[in-house]
């Protein structure tokens, strides 16, 4: 069965209308069966109890954000997942974010901010940032200036939804910039050689989604390839976290509980690019 198949995905790569005809039919079906797999590990967790379980009072316990307060209220019950409260959440990036958290920046522009769990924990962690925070879901927005409020930061975060071309070029930079987007293959559409002329003396870490337009990250690279230096992180299977992330509170979940606990159900290798701007050469 297995080698039919092969020799079905080998005629189709060099068959361009074999190719569409797999493209349109089969294969979105095997990528929405590994999503609905994932959803169906998480649901045999009760994740409020695991929740409650890993952080009764609702604080982040680990990672960057350690210390970082979530709200109790049934609006935010949806955002209680255990990775955040755990602060496995994308840890790949952790390096990143430590790098980013030693630096003195005046502004940091949050592209689909979620919750706030990056826009509120930035705040927290760099006191001279003043916040940018977008998403197109405008019941996150709201958890979002909640999160502000109680964590003590919302006099340093703005909050809008759709963060297109001409809004983020409109905002406001002054000294030393971040811009952290996940903007869900917009990557194109929304940074062009303007926009990277204007960031040239600023920093930008961007979670890519090739699996949505195979060229993005390529773009990318080549559109900041003058002005910045650039380092690149990979996203780590779900299984594997499973297998190798070690963290106190899991001690008494099974295997396949942690990987439900650790699951971001990721349809691909996930890359985030962090693009550090090169000191300018003197005049």
């Amino acid at each position: 069965m297995k080698s039919s198949i092969q020799k079905i995905l080998n005629l189709a790569v060099q068959n361009e209308f074999l190719w569409k005809v797999l493209n349109s039919t089969i294969i979105p079906i095997a990528r929405y069966a590994e999503f609905a797999k994932a959803e169906q590990d998480k649901a045999t967790v009760d994740f409020e109890a695991v929740a409650r379980s890993i952080s009764p009072d609702l604080t982040v316990k680990h990672g960057p954000f350690h210390g970082m307060q979530y709200p109790a209220s049934k609006a935010f019950r949806q955002h209680w997942c255990p990775n955040r409260l755990l602060g496995s959440y994308e840890q790949e990036i952790a390096p990143a974010l430590e790098k980013i958290c030693a630096k003195d920046y005046t502004e940091i522009i949050n592209i689909g901010c979620g919750e706030g769990y990056y826009a509120v924990g930035l705040a927290m962690r760099i006191g001279t940032a003043n916040i940018f925070a977008y998403d197109v879901n405008k019941n996150a927005i709201q958890c979002c200036k909640k999160m502000a409020q109680i964590n003590h930061v919302s006099e340093r975060i703005q909050t809008g939804y759709f963060c297109s071309r001409a809004v983020l070029e409109s905002i406001p930079l002054t000294k030393k910039a971040l811009i952290f987007s996940d903007c869900e293959g917009y990557e194109k559409e929304l940074f062009t050689k303007e926009s990277a002329s204007r960031f040239r003396e600023h920093d930008l870490l961007i979670e890519v989604h090739d699996f949505v337009d195979i060229e993005i990250s390529s773009y990318l690279r080549s559109l900041f390839a003058e002005t910045h230096e650039v380092e690149s992180y990979q996203s780590v299977d779900d299984i594997k976290k499973a297998q190798n992330y070690s963290y106190p509170e899991l001690e008494s979940f099974s295997l396949a509980e942690r990987k439900a606990i650790l699951t971001e159900a990721r349809p691909a290798i996930m890359e985030w690019l962090y693009f550090t701007a090169r000191a300018p050469h003197p005049a």
